[in-house]
């Protein structure tokens, strides 16, 4: 017997739903307030329409479309919980796919279209898909009523199965019945107190695959016929294609064709290797006339510089610092390379023409831009696009790309294949590292004033990129003021008399993205890093006694701080050779105390043993998973701290491959304790607020252990003595 379908088959035709099932629609009635502190939600009400969400199959596996890209962050684990909670299904039997794009019906609200980011996926999807397992619930309660002929009020579900007294039937046998019946209108919602799901401990649904090789990706997407393209890209940002000569490529067996696009020139091959051997005996002769040619010396000396000059007030109030009787001004400076987001799998594409449009495969994050992007290359009309929504293997913002570059540069390609073939565009990690898009370089100056022991004001001057400008996401600037440029900074935990921040947004044509954390990860840095050194210098030597002080405002900022310290068993004991740091910060909505255990390796640089972390993230749909993201967030932040830039000599990005940009190693991991604070309040993000802590945690200790303040990130530009990139 098939699987069966529950709502109208024209409207599941439109919705372009992936196979068949039992497919529930929902009907959400107002809009959500902004689910994120980075983002805008949608003026538009939640979908009305049936839509695809969930399928029954006949063997009882229940199956969640899930309208989030997956790449590590458990969304497919945390969508299933949310779903089998209401609908009383048994764990074992839940699975999840990816939903196609569908702009209409699997938007993220925090965007106004469908996209993954900013820590939004829980927030976004935590009532609606409540609501799609409750309204499933309904539907099959109402099957086995008219099937038994009993009242609604004499049927439970648990585990899976619907009962009446002495009958009983899977949710397989049921779906059939339940396809006839009309979804109800409203339905009710749990209470936390009866939560059997929500707030357990359970492995993620895709681990399994993932550890045999069952599972695809995109660099496993085979079409007849594939063409593989490797594109060679201008050294320096900006260029352009003046000429080229693909003579001496022709020569390698497998060569099919060298076509230019508007990033540059593709390479055609039956394979990768013939792919990577012909791109490099391409001669293409590069315009820079419009191109970067900074190094990065000169733009960090250029912000420097206009730290002292005045920027855009971002927020201010009271007394700013300044030079007066009976009172002492603090003040440092920071630098913040460029960074690339590196993540395991590097970019990849698979774009083919269909019958009547065209159909692709990839790890899209946005897939609206991405969708109409390949729509408008190929001249088509929307609807005759479809994306497959792969496993993406690590992004780290890489893939969210408002300028839909990726998808842009795919339908190009195909557009240009020979005969039309499909084709498999590839980056190599060279591509990747060197092809920008970096978290922003930045310039920070802080002051602070103190008097009688006390901190009487705080100023804040941020110097960089803008993020959104010029993109789909510029909305996000507002009176001047881009919020990615200063979130962390705009909204701290402390209180403080007198208290600034204003900004200076720059012009580089080095592209530029939000990197995981985004905002946090320079302005929790700096943040977190001079309130410690302030606090020393009125005498608070306690790290986190100093902090509480001036944490009046929020008590879940208070909270996790306090945790941290109960976790750590604060203040520590003494240990020769080690130090102990700590930072706190909120991002995302979500609140992160950790504190550090530091020693000192030969070479000088920090070797981070233990941090403990504290996490209050609202209602915790899966603790296991939160602390799985606070893990790999240390470890991410970690690495980008202690190692990582992207340095530019006369344009050119100097780093290629994990020699140069280096990850961190198994064996510099520190263990890592993790306590989620109970909260009732709405769920927030966990992807991205660990990152920003760990950082300043280890500055922090740093200090404690050398006497040096660490202000020009990465650390292995502040330690003698320095090994050679890559070697230390």
């Amino acid at each position: 017997m098939s699987e069966l379908m529950l709502t109208r088959r024209s409207l599941i035709q439109k919705s372009a739903a992936v196979g068949t099932g039992l497919v529930i629609g929902i009907h959400l009635t107002r809009s959500p307030k902004a689910l994120a502190e980075v983002g805008t939600p949608s003026s538009a009400p939640i979908v009305t329409d049936p839509n695809a969400f969930l399928r029954i199959a006949p063997d009882n596996t229940v199956t969640v479309l899930v309208k989030h890209i997956e790449f590590g962050q458990g969304v497919f684990t945390g969508f299933a919980t949310l779903v089998a909670e209401e609908l009383d299904a048994d764990w074992s039997q839940m699975r999840a796919e990816s939903a196609p794009s569908n702009p209409k019906l699997y938007q993220n609200y925090a965007f106004g279209a469908q996209g993954t980011g900013g820590s939004t996926a829980i927030p976004d999807g935590y009532r609606q898909m409540r609501l799609v397992g409750a309204t499933a619930r309904a539907m099959l309660v109402n099957a086995a009523a008219k099937k038994w002929r009993v009242s609604r009020r004499r049927i439970s579900v648990e585990k899976g199965v619907v009962k009446a007294g002495s009958k009983s039937a899977t949710f397989g046998e049921l779906a059939e019945a339940a396809m006839a019946l009309p979804a109800p209108k409203r339905v009710r919602l749990k209470k936390p107190k009866d939560f059997k799901l929500i707030g357990t401990e359970r492995p993620k649904l895709d681990t399994g695959s993932k550890s045999n090789g069952q599972a695809q990706y995109t660099i496993d997407v085979d079409r007849p016929n594939l063409l593989t393209v490797l594109v060679a890209h201008p050294p320096r940002f900006g260029a352009t294609v003046k000429s080229f000569d693909a003579s001496a490529a022709a020569s390698v067996p497998g060569f099919v064709a060298a076509k230019q696009l508007s990033s540059g020139v593709a390479v055609y091959a039956d394979g990768y290797w013939p792919a990577l051997k012909a791109r490099k005996m391409l001669k293409v002769e590069w315009d820079d006339a419009n191109a970067e040619t900074r190094s990065t010396s000169a733009i960090r000396a250029d912000y420097e510089k206009q730290l002292s000059n005045a920027g855009m007030r971002a927020v201010g109030k009271g007394s700013l610092p300044t030079e007066a009787a009976g009172t002492e001004v603090i003040s440092a400076d920071y630098t913040f390379p460029y960074l690339a987001h590196a993540p395991m799998e590097p970019l990849d594409i698979v774009i083919e023409k269909t019958k009547d449009g065209a159909e692709a495969w990839f790890g899209s994050q946005l897939p609206t831009m991405d969708h109409f992007t390949i729509a408008k290359i190929l001249g088509l009309t929307p609807d005759k696009v479809k994306i497959n929504v792969m496993f993406g293997g690590g992004s780290f913002g890489r893939r969210a790309q408002p300028d839909a570059h990726l998808a842009r540069e795919g339908a190009e390609a195909l557009k240009a294949s020979p005969d039309g073939r499909p084709v498999k565009l590839v980056f190599t990690r060279e591509d990747d590292i060197t092809g920008g898009y970096y978290r922003p370089m930045y310039a920070h100056r802080l002051r602070a004033t103190v008097k009688n022991k006390a901190i009487t004001g705080w100023a804040h001057h941020i110097v960089g990129q803008s993020i959104v400008k010029n993109s789909p996401f510029e909305m996000l600037i507002k009176d001047g003021i881009d919020h990615t440029s200063v979130e962390g900074a705009v909204q701290l935990p402390y209180t403080f008399p007198g208290f600034s921040v204003d900004l200076t947004t720059t012009d580089a044509k080095v592209p530029v993205l939000w990197w995981r954390s985004v905002g946090s990860t320079h302005t929790g840095f700096s943040v977190e890093t001079f309130v410690d050194e302030v606090l020393l210098a009125i005498g608070e030597t306690d790290q986190v006694a100093g902090r509480l002080k001036y944490i009046k405002e929020d008590p879940r900022h208070a909270g996790v701080l306090k945790a941290a310290a109960k976790l750590a068993g604060w203040p520590r004991p003494k240990v020769e050779g080690r130090e102990y740091g700590v930072a706190v910060h909120k991002s995302f909505g979500t609140y992160v105390a950790q504190i550090a255990e530091v020693g000192l390796r030969d070479d000088g640089m920090p070797m981070v043993s233990k941090v403990w972390c504290a996490v209050d993230c609202g209602v915790a749909v899966n603790p296991n998973v939160i602390a799985a993201q606070m893990e790999g967030g240390i470890g991410f932040g970690l690495g980008a701290a202690l190692f990582n830039e992207v340095t530019l000599e006369d344009g050119v990005p100097q780093q290629k491959n994990f020699d140069g940009y280096r990850p961190l190693r198994i064996h510099e991991m520190p263990d890592v304790e993790v306590a989620v604070v109970d909260s009732d309040a709405s769920p927030t993000g966990v992807g991205e607020p660990g990152v920003p802590v760990i950082a300043p945690a280890i500055a922090n200790a740093y200090f404690r252990l050398t006497g040096k303040r660490v202000r020009n990130l990465p650390f292995i530009n502040n330690v003698e003595p320095m090994k050679p990139r890559g070697n230390a």
